[in-house]
């Protein structure tokens, strides 16, 4: 506020502009302030007088202009409270992280343009480039992290998916589902195999399906193994025949019987129809109705074919299983006998591909090792025993857990009887079960965990043009290091649960980083477990 009043201004200016000598000494001693202020008071005095005869907005319209601007950019304030930061960066982790999900560009591009004005939004051209470098960065760090696997793995599952008639070799352990291995390939010949698993040197088991290309892989990576290291004892490869296709290949043949046997239930059906049409329109019927009794026969007989080569099959795919329906533990001896006895039943050429598989040894390799294994986790059979039923019970129990009635407290009493089975029968029967524990909840008889990749890799062809093998990688990196949200490995990344300690598990963050930076940081004892 003006310490002056506007009179005292106006007689500072007149004293100033029209006074005599001496006036403005005078004035500016009446007023109680200086000449200078004298002077600076009528040059306000004259500009404010020019300003009002030269145009322009009058006070009050100011102030409403005033008032006007004070409001919208009270708005702009509450209106930026609720957008969302996002710069150039955070566009490109956007675009990597919707192309490693399977997103194409168009879609990105599309949800871009809803957080976006569309004149800010980065063009289809540039959000292509951006996923191409991201998958590059993936590519060279992928080499660092696959090499620090190497030591960590001792079994995968190995198939082949093809992407636009081009094979795609993947691998993927089965106890953390990390993938190890998504190469691209020109074929699927058991060279090409032997290239991409030769570096997976701690490999002891091996889940696989059928395929000659890949059992001669193998073969040949076993060769190459010996021939690096002639003077070591050969590790042995144990193959398992995948047990998800033997299943998958026995529903097939299964589906095809019942099928069949439909078919002829039909036609007997419409003979039966034919019949009654001759009857209604009083014709001879003796040729209808020996027609419909042949094909009532045949349709009788494919019903009864059919659910005896069910019950069959159910039988072979029992002795598939890790415990009998007895509840005792499976083993090769009785799931052979099992096996030959189903087998006799399912004649014919549908069944013939599911035989050949129900009887390749390979196909039981996974009982084999469970029983090695368990062997070496607790020597003493009677204890063992125990203790491999006591775990069984227990797993029934967690199925069930929740659950109320006669059969639940069956289940709870029956875990009760055997614990104190297992008391009696050894003193350190907690640690031996702990062991055991360990063995049967890592063992391993189907390789439907690439069956997930395929899916994952199918959602991205269905959208994309071409799967490149950079790209690829970067979905694969993207997959290592996303925490699962469900299940018993809800919480940790596929890395983590393998043993792989990086200095972070986020993929955008991790793709920063220099692979040098990483293999070095990997190179340290305290990073590998």
């Amino acid at each position: 506020m003006a310490k002056l009043s506007v009179r005292t201004w106006l007689g500072n200016a007149a004293a100033v502009l029209f006074g005599r000598r001496g006036a403005v000494t005078a004035q500016a001693q009446h007023a109680g302030c200086s000449r200078q202020a004298a002077y600076d008071h009528a040059q306000a005095v004259q500009q404010a007088v020019t300003d009002l005869h030269a145009g322009g907005p009058s006070r009050d319209q100011l102030l409403r202009e005033n008032a006007q601007l004070r409001e919208e950019n009270r708005q702009l304030w509450a209106a930026l409270e609720d957008t969302i930061a996002f710069p150039p960066a955070k566009q490109r982790q956007f675009t990597a992280v919707a192309a490693a999900l399977g997103l194409s560009l168009q879609q990105t591009l599309a949800l871009l343009l809803i957080v976006l004005p569309a004149a800010c939004c980065p063009s289809r051209a540039t959000l292509g480039r951006w996923v191409q470098q991201a998958a590059a960065r993936a590519s060279r760090l992928l080499a660092v992290l696959d090499r620090a696997c190497h030591s960590l793995v001792w079994a995968l599952c190995l198939d082949e998916i093809f992407c636009h008639r081009q094979p795609l070799l993947i691998g993927v352990e089965p106890h953390s589902l990390a993938w190890l291995l998504g190469q691209r390939a020109p074929d699927r010949t058991g060279e090409t195999w032997c290239q991409a698993l030769v570096p997976w040197s701690r490999l002891t088991d091996v889940i696989i399906d059928g395929g000659s290309g890949l059992r001669r892989g193998l073969a040949l990576v076993q060769q190459h193994w010996q021939q690096a290291a002639p003077l070591l004892p050969p590790l042995p490869l144990h193959c398992n025949l995948d047990n998800f296709h033997i299943q998958q290949e026995g529903q097939r043949a299964l589906r095809r019987e019942w099928q069949a046997a439909e078919r002829l239930w039909e036609a007997a059906e419409a003979a039966d129809h034919e019949v009654a049409q001759a009857d209604r329109r009083g014709q001879k019927k003796s040729g209808p109705t020996k027609r419909a009794c042949l094909a009532w026969a045949k349709a009788e007989a494919a019903y009864w074919a059919a659910e005896r080569r069910e019950a069959a099959w159910k039988r072979a795919a029992a002795a598939l299983e890790w415990f009998r329906p007895d509840g005792r533990l499976n083993d090769r001896a009785w799931a052979t006998a099992e096996i030959a006895a189903a087998v006799a039943e399912l004649a014919g050429g549908r069944w013939a591909k599911a035989c050949r598989m129900l009887q390749d040894r390979r196909s039981m390799t996974f009982l084999d090792r469970l029983a090695e294994e368990l062997a070496q986790a607790e020597p003493r059979a009677e204890v063992r025993q125990a203790v491999v039923e006591l775990w069984r019970r227990q797993q029934r129990g967690r199925l069930r857990a929740g659950a109320t009635g006669p059969r639940a407290t069956a289940a709870v009493a029956a875990v009760v009887v055997q614990v104190q089975v297992c008391r009696l029968l050894a003193a350190d029967w907690e640690t031996a079960a702990a062991r055991v524990a360990r063995v049967l909840a890592r063992a391993v008889r189907a390789s439907s965990v690439v069956e997930c990749m395929n899916s994952v890799v199918r959602m991205h062809q269905a959208r994309h043009r071409r799967l490149t093998q950079p790209l690829l990688d970067w979905k694969r990196l993207y997959w290592n290091c996303r925490d699962f949200a469900a299940g018993k490995r809800r919480g940790h990344c596929p890395y983590e649960h393998l043993g792989l300690r990086l200095p972070t598990y986020d993929a955008w963050a991790l793709l920063q980083l220099e692979p040098e930076e990483v293999a070095q940081q990997l190179s340290t004892a305290s990073l590998v477990a």
